[in-house]
């Protein structure tokens, strides 16, 4: 009893350590609020992000305020066509000792040693330089000529895409999207939204936000939220969502006209339903709560699943994209 009290009693601290960030950094941001609050889901649950959304829309601002708001290091690599996958994680250059008279080599760490990376239009570059990433964002360390090298923790991918411009793009492979978490779409203002950031971005003052956790809290809150159970019913409804993505297997076969078999040429692997139940345990564990329900994976679905799942032409001919397929799936549990 004493324990569950306890975890009870940490829910609640976080609960509020959660929403006291979430201010802070919507005092620099106008809206936004669901994109703020995923981005500190996936912080919370070790996972990545990709943020599509066309430019101007504070997406490096929104990044570097978190950062702040966390008191993390952060670093920001704008991709290009021309990037080597060296200037993303560090190079070994010559180094003379003139005391010794002897030469060796030195690892100069590149950009990706830091808490927070913002990796800026990430499909503008090559696939040997995205994958430069890979190593990092699965396994938290980088390799260098034989050498591992350690990234710190916590480490926090963000990636970015425009989605209008696709000339001299290069979409990442599914293997690298299934590493992110989520995938949000950022949206435009609202009129009155609009109103606010001008009238905020142009005047004198400016607003920074106050650090409201170091590394050590965000750390001890990653391995709280693994304490959360996981309700029999709700593990079986994630399974079930997740399996209903995929076309022609065992459960779809049955009905000839399930939604994945009639507009899905391809669905989401076992790192959907990972990501859905520790999403779910940051959700609810954010809420004050130390369960989670289906509501919890209902409202992580889209982000979850929607980079994860690819239309057919049945589909792309009735207009139906991602969100649409999630939504019937949703509907049919």
């Amino acid at each position: 009893m004493t324990k569950e009290v306890d975890s009870v009693e940490k829910a609640k601290v976080f609960a509020q350590q959660f929403a006291a960030l979430k201010s802070e950094i919507q005092k620099v941001i106008v809206g936004q609020e669901e994109i703020i609050e995923l981005l500190l889901v996936s912080l919370f649950s070790k996972g990545h992000c990709l943020l599509v959304g066309v430019p101007g829309l504070a997406k490096t601002l929104l990044i570097k305020t978190l950062s702040d708001a966390l008191d993390l290091d952060f670093n920001r690599i704008q991709f290009t066509p021309d990037l080597m996958p060296g200037d993303v994680t560090g190079t070994e250059v010559i180094e003379e000792n003139k005391e010794a008279g002897t030469k060796g080599f030195r690892f100069i760490k590149g950009p990706i040693f830091a808490n927070i990376l913002l990796a800026d239009e990430i499909n503008r570059t090559p696939p040997k330089t995205q994958s430069a990433l890979l190593e990092g964002m699965q396994e938290y360390h980088v390799t260098a000529s034989g050498k591992s090298y350690d990234l710190d923790q916590p480490f926090f991918v963000l990636a970015t895409q425009n989605p209008i411009e696709q000339e001299g793009t290069y979409p990442l492979p599914e293997a690298q999207l299934d590493r992110f978490m989520f995938q949000l779409w950022v949206d435009y203002p609202t009129f009155d939204q609009e109103k606010q950031i001008i009238t905020q971005t142009t005047s004198s003052t400016s607003l920074s936000p106050r650090a409201q956790m170091n590394k050590a809290d965000i750390l001890d809150y990653q391995k709280l939220i693994r304490e959360v159970p996981i309700p029999s019913s709700v593990l079986d409804y994630t399974v079930s969502l997740v399996s209903n993505t995929r076309p022609s297997t065992s459960e779809s076969k049955s009905d000839k006209r399930s939604i994945a078999n009639e507009y899905l040429s391809w669905g989401a692997g076992p790192r959907a339903s990972q990501n859905l139940i520790i999403a779910a345990k940051t959700k609810a564990l954010s809420q004050g709560r130390f369960n989670i329900t289906e509501e919890d994976i209902k409202y992580l679905a889209v982000p979850v699943l929607r980079h994860r799942i690819i239309p057919n032409y049945a589909a792309e001919a009735q207009g139906l994209g991602p969100v649409d397929i999630i939504d019937k799936i949703l509907n049919t549990l």
